[in-house]
């Protein structure tokens, strides 16, 4: 089994060492330079709308919203990539990690307008009026590439189903074990957990999944946005040296340039679009359920993830990792490796 395991995981390794070192972050970032100036920066121009459309009930009765839609793309965004991803990228890319981070979502807002613009557009009809769509949809319809959208298909399922869960749930669980109460078995209890919740939620179709992610997204994100507060407020007095320190990091170009596969603009280019998913083909899947009048509504509503996943949460986050950093002897005492 160990063997098995060790050839598999030889397996991901080499693939991701191609693409993720530094590729498809590269290609992503692109991206949405791309669609920024082709839009004119959409992202920064219709901010204020996208919050005014997110309120606007649906066309037809009992269809998903975009308010709806918008939780389930931020149940998706809002999770791992802002807790576990935004600390490894400052303890492997430095302080300066994070206003990389910022960067990315800026230009990420405008790859989110454009997915979910799309999935809209090219969305299907259920018999019972409901609708689907993505990626996969608008691959087979647009570009008429049908092939195209089923390799999609088959990858974003692999990557969900076995790669963001597995990697959730690993997280989730070993959070537990430093508890007394944590033994050898309580991962399968908190796996088993999980999956009885995850069945109970998925099986129910997308109104339940819409109704849960409605529910809990909203109360976990105030708590968290709470919590990260009153932290931060404990260490006020930290806040403009934590902001010094992540431009002046951000702008340290000898050490970008010096090693650039794992400075802090990579590691924050990297963990930023995992944590905000922007182009990652994702979050469209849910974008394309929403009952809008124009596809244009739907697109501006999912800027609004991206905007509450890295400059509310991921940034909450950073501060209060980065001010708590701090101790009697100086910042960082005993333990910076970034």
């Amino acid at each position: 089994m160990n063997q098995i395991l060790d050839g598999i995981d030889s397996v991901v390794t080499a693939i991701s060492g191609v693409l993720y070192m530094p590729w498809v972050p590269l290609l992503l970032l692109a991206a949405g330079l791309f669609f920024t100036f082709r839009s004119k920066f959409i992202q920064i121009r219709l901010l204020g709308e996208s919050f005014r459309v997110v309120s606007e009930k649906p066309k037809t009765k009992g269809s998903i919203s975009s308010f709806g839609a918008l939780m389930i793309s931020t149940a998706s965004r809002v999770g791992t990539g802002n807790i576990v991803g935004v600390s490894t990228a400052i303890c492997l890319g430095g302080y300066g990690a994070v206003f990389w981070m910022w960067v990315t979502a800026i230009l990420g807002g405008a790859s989110a307008f454009v997915e979910s613009t799309l999935a809209q557009i090219y969305k299907r009809k259920n018999k019972d009026g409901s609708s689907y769509g993505g990626p996969s949809y608008y691959m087979e319809t647009a570009l008429r590439q049908r092939w195209l959208g089923v390799v999609f298909a088959i990858i974003i399922i692999l990557t969900y189903a076995v790669g963001y869960n597995m990697l959730a749930s690993y997280n989730l669980q070993s959070a537990f074990a430093g508890f007394s109460f944590y033994g050898d078995h309580s991962p399968f209890l908190i796996g088993l957990i999980l999956a009885v919740l995850f069945a109970a939620c998925v099986l129910g179709g997308a109104h339940r999944l819409t109704k849960v992610t409605g529910t809990l997204v909203p109360i976990m994100g105030v708590l968290y946005v709470v919590i990260a507060l009153v932290v931060v407020l404990m260490h006020l007095n930290l806040v403009p040296t934590v902001f010094q320190n992540i431009f002046a990091s951000a702008f340290d170009f000898p050490a970008i340039f010096g090693g650039f596969a794992g400075s802090c603009m990579m590691e924050g280019i990297k963990r930023g679009l995992y944590s905000n998913e922007a182009g990652m083909g994702s979050t469209p899947h849910a974008h394309a359920q929403a009952n809008v009048t124009d596809p244009h509504d739907q697109g501006v509503v999912a800027m609004v993830g991206v905007f509450i996943d890295t400059f509310v949460v991921l940034t909450l986050n950073a501060l209060v990792i980065i001010s708590t950093l701090y101790t009697a002897d100086g910042p960082l005492a005993g333990g910076y490796v970034g």
